[in-house]
């Protein structure tokens, strides 16, 4: 029986620490929005910038990823 409450006690420490995750996420996608929103109207670069530059990131971390998924290929 002692097993049954530590398996549901763990579900529940699992979903509280989910739940500090997703507010640590949104907090943090919150604040890069903002600074981002406030170079683009500082005019320190424009929106197309920005998606080309992410983007760019995005295909190189695809390819890093690709590559230390397949070391030989």
């Amino acid at each position: 029986m002692p097993r049954k409450l530590s398996t549901a006690m763990d579900g529940v420490n699992l979903a509280a620490k989910l739940a500090d995750l997703k507010e640590d996420h949104y907090r943090i996608l919150l604040t890069v929005s903002a600074v981002t929103e406030l170079l683009i109207d500082k005019g320190l670069f424009t929106r197309d910038e920005l998606e080309v530059k992410a983007a760019t990131l995005d295909l190189e971390l695809d390819s890093l990823i690709a590559s230390s998924l397949h070391p030989m290929a």
